[in-house]
């Protein structure tokens, strides 16, 4: 009989080695079950045309936590992280340019080019954004108090509470804007330019398969802005060996801590059993090919979508919590591609090389083209116009690309996971419809782009479910919008990182804080299982 462990985790993202992580360091037997032949879930450097490797999917680091990098011993294990020199470069179609970042001074000399009113309010907004920011910064790393969790909610409801009845009137105002109202709304408040508020309204549509007019989009412009780079708050930039390297390192530490990780094994089922008192508890996994791994808890890295529509019997799930689960929005509209280039792009407003190819390179100029995106792919299925936004690593990271030749990240929006009219995106032709609009897009700004292009490998969002189990291409395994959020993430009463049978938890992004190279809520998840354990045992005496 197979070895019975205190944790099974399915999934070897980031969030799952970081659970597996703190368990192991406590004691706890961990295994970790991988789908895929490299761990890394969507955290990987892969090498997708000869001689040219990138970071697949995940492409930028910014919403990692200090604590988890510290606890992990990363940066003593080779984790280096370059800066932006500037934080994003944006063309506009009237052949003008703004540049965001390098300091206060600079961004606002910047914003005076389009708008002498943006450039005295920046000061102000910048101080409303990170005052709720830190407030974010602040709840990331505590479980959100569970709807109906008896004492323990309302003891965990009152802590959090009071940090937020500490902020002033109009921090709490900020707050309640910033979670309800849509990216357009606040950006107009502030703001006349339209170059200007494109570049802080590029936040709210990341991720995101929605318009900047939609309400709750101003939330998702916030979530891309609490993190820190290197002690700097905000700040965005490389890891030296892409995505994976990351993850690589977070596996080192696992295998230390005793963690036992095994590629190339699908689930194919979550095994659940009688308690013997009339209830359920979990009993292990199945894997594809029959194999079963005995275990007291199940932690899944997997989404909410994966993990309870596809790897759970729906008769273990209470009914209730089975149809809001089937009812669970998975939406990201992403594209990602990497691309092989034989050199940098020109841009027609910029043509010279210089510090706007080692940011990230925003080609969608206004929020009515943001939006126009949007209101396309609801009716095509994809934008013709997407939103693009281009990242060079290789500028910073020569270890990427041959001499003389670059990779770029492309991250786009928006397209539709499931296509109208009953096209589908393993049709060929959809798929090459979709990167003739990205390139398209690239080459309006950046003229010659295409003759550059010697490969590149594209993830549509039915790739994107294919390769890395993003369920409808999903990023932030599943859509961040005010009823999928804190406590309400993934539904109201599991919201605190436990699912609805004894022994089952969830620690992918699915959960609080949500979407993003975080390590929160891994370690989030590892904190209440410890939590649960203690609690076990003080009732028993022991």
């Amino acid at each position: 009989m197979s070895r019975r462990y205190d944790a099974v985790i399915i999934g070897a993202g980031h969030n799952g080695l970081v659970c597996a992580y703190y368990l192991a360091r406590a004691g706890l037997s961990v295994r970790i079950v991988e789908r895929r032949g490299v761990v890394g879930g969507a955290a990987v450097t892969e090498e997708f045309h000869p001689g040219f490797r990138n970071s697949v999917a995940s492409y930028t680091v910014g919403l990692l936590q200090p604590r988890v990098i510290a606890d992990m011993g990363l940066v003593a294990r080779g984790y280096r992280v370059v800066e932006r020199p500037i934080s994003n470069f944006l063309p506009q179609e009237d052949g003008r340019y703004l540049k965001v970042g390098g300091g206060l001074a600079r961004t606002q000399a910047e914003f005076g080019k389009f708008s002498a009113r943006d450039a005295a309010a920046l000061p102000g907004y910048q101080a409303m954004l990170e005052g709720v920011a830190q407030v974010m910064r602040d709840m990331a790393l505590r479980p959100p108090p569970n709807v109906g969790g008896g004492w323990r909610a309302l003891v965990d409801a009152a802590v959090q509470g009071r940090r937020l009845s500490g902020l002033g009137l109009a921090r709490q105002r900020d707050l309640l804007a910033l979670f309800t109202r849509s990216a357009r709304d606040i950006l107009d408040e502030w703001f006349d330019s339209d170059a200007v508020k494109a570049a802080f309204g590029f936040d709210s549509v990341v991720g995101n398969y929605a318009s900047p007019d939609t309400p709750g989009s101003a939330y998702v412009l916030l979530h891309h802005v609490f993190g820190e780079v290197n002690g700097q708050k905000g700040a965005w930039g490389h890891v030296i060996g892409g995505m994976g390297r990351i993850t690589q390192l977070m596996a080192e530490a696992c295998r230390e801590a005793g963690v036992e990780i095994s590629v190339e094994s699908p689930v194919e089922r979550v095994l659940v059993e009688s308690d013997g008192r009339g209830g359920e508890r979990i009993a292990g996994v199945r894997l594809e090919g029959g194999a079963e791994i005995p275990a007291r808890r199940v932690i899944s890295n997997a989404g909410p979508a994966l993990l309870y529509n596809r790897l759970m019997d729906p008769g273990d799930l209470p009914l209730d919590f089975a149809r809001r689960m089937k009812c669970f929005r998975t939406a990201s509209g992403t594209f990602r591609m990497n691309v092989a280039l034989s050199a940098l792009p020109r841009f027609a407003a910029l043509p010279e090389e210089g510090e706007h190819h080692r940011s990230g390179i925003i080609l969608a100029p206004t929020l009515d083209y943001m939006d126009r995106a949007f209101a396309d792919a609801r009716a095509h299925g994809w934008a013709r116009r997407p939103i693009v936004e281009m990242l060079i690593p290789s500028t910073v990271d020569d270890s990427l690309a041959p001499p003389g030749a670059h990779v770029a990240s492309l991250f786009c929006q928006q397209f539709a996971p499931v296509l109208p009219d009953g096209r589908r995106w393993d049709d060929p032709a959809e798929e090459q419809g979709a990167i003739d609009a990205i390139f398209g897009v690239i080459e309006a700004f950046a003229p010659g782009f295409r003759a550059s292009v010697l490969g590149h490998d594209a993830l549509s969002p039915l790739g994107l479910e294919r390769r890395l189990g993003l369920v409808g291409g999903d990023i932030m395994h599943g859509v961040m919008s005010l009823d999928q959020l804190w406590a309400a993430r993934p539904v109201l009463g599991h919201g605190n990182y436990r699912g609805p049978v004894r022994g089952l938890y969830m620690c992918g992004a699915g959960t609080h804080p949500g979407g993003g190279v975080t390590g929160a809520p891994g370690h989030n998840c590892a904190r209440e299982v410890l939590r649960d354990g203690r609690m076990r045992r003080w009732r028993s005496g022991a």
